[in-house]
């Protein structure tokens, strides 16, 4: 059966469920059930030196994602994978949570990687070709679309404005992909790309970093943590190649209009 725009019901049921997650990214209220408290307000409490920290880690964990990206995501997915990177996350969590902030410089590049391995199988399910640049870049922009700063309202932080602010730094550094035929660190296009995307994730990180700190959290928590982190991601990315399929499908401008009045009710 069809609407009025030409999407079938599946389509439409889709495009809900993706709506929800991408507008809704329900990390904060699951780590808050998790510790039972608010973790936006345990960030305040972190030692001032986690503002530092956190910045250069995701910055670190994403300049090794953006090579990974590019570099060897066309490898065949393994059966299985999703189960996988879960329980690597939550191996890593778990070492997070036992050695705190001082771990975060190689857990959360490590943690970062075997999410994206995570994102670009969902990628694929939903039809991407991730032998294309921008594809592959996709995957990476999904770190910039799990966060919502707190006073921000739709407008701004909505799943579209997100996306439509990193447009023009996915389509520019695809490009310049295509040109070198490999990625040059520290290439100016791929660098302001990252901080956008960085200055995003950084949000998710110091909530997942709030949530690891408190004292009774330690290595059993961390790992729980981490499995929410991984699995909050996967819901996005989901969200997100959701999207960009019915995109291909019906033309952006229809999918745009059904997922805000899905946006609107949820």
């Amino acid at each position: 059966m069809l609407d009025s725009a030409g999407m079938t019901e599946s389509d439409l049921a889709a495009l809900r469920s993706a709506a929800a997650a991408l507008e809704h990214p329900g990390l904060a209220a699951r780590l808050t059930n998790m510790v039972g408290k608010p973790v936006e307000l345990i960030g305040y409490a972190l030692p001032a030196s986690a503002s530092q920290a956190i910045t250069a880690a995701t910055t670190k964990a994403l300049e090794m994602a953006l090579e990974v990206a590019l570099r060897s995501m066309q490898q065949a997915p393994r059966a299985g994978s999703q189960r996988l990177h879960k329980a690597l996350a939550v191996a890593f969590g778990a070492a997070g949570g036992a050695f705190g902030l001082a771990a975060l410089p190689i857990e959360l590049p490590l943690s970062t990687i075997i999410m994206l391995r995570s994102i670009a199988e969902i990628a694929r399910s939903e039809g991407e070709d991730l032998s294309d640049p921008e594809a592959a870049l996709s995957c990476v922009q999904v770190f910039a679309l799990g966060g919502r700063p707190g006073s921000a309202d739709a407008s701004e932080s909505g799943y579209f404005a997100v996306r439509g602010m990193l447009a023009k730094s996915v389509t520019q550094a695809a490009r310049f992909v295509v040109e070198r035929g490999a990625v040059e660190e520290g290439g100016p296009i791929l660098v302001r790309f990252i901080t956008q995307v960085a200055s995003r994730f950084g949000l998710v990180v110091t909530q997942k970093l709030a949530a690891q700190a408190i004292p009774l959290v330690g290595a059993l928590g961390g790992a729980s943590v981490n499995y929410a982190f991984i699995q909050h991601f996967q819901e996005v990315a989901r969200g997100h190649f959701t999207v960009r399929r019915l995109e291909r499908a019906y033309g952006k401008e229809a999918v745009r209009k059904a997922y805000e009045r899905f946006a609107q009710d949820s």
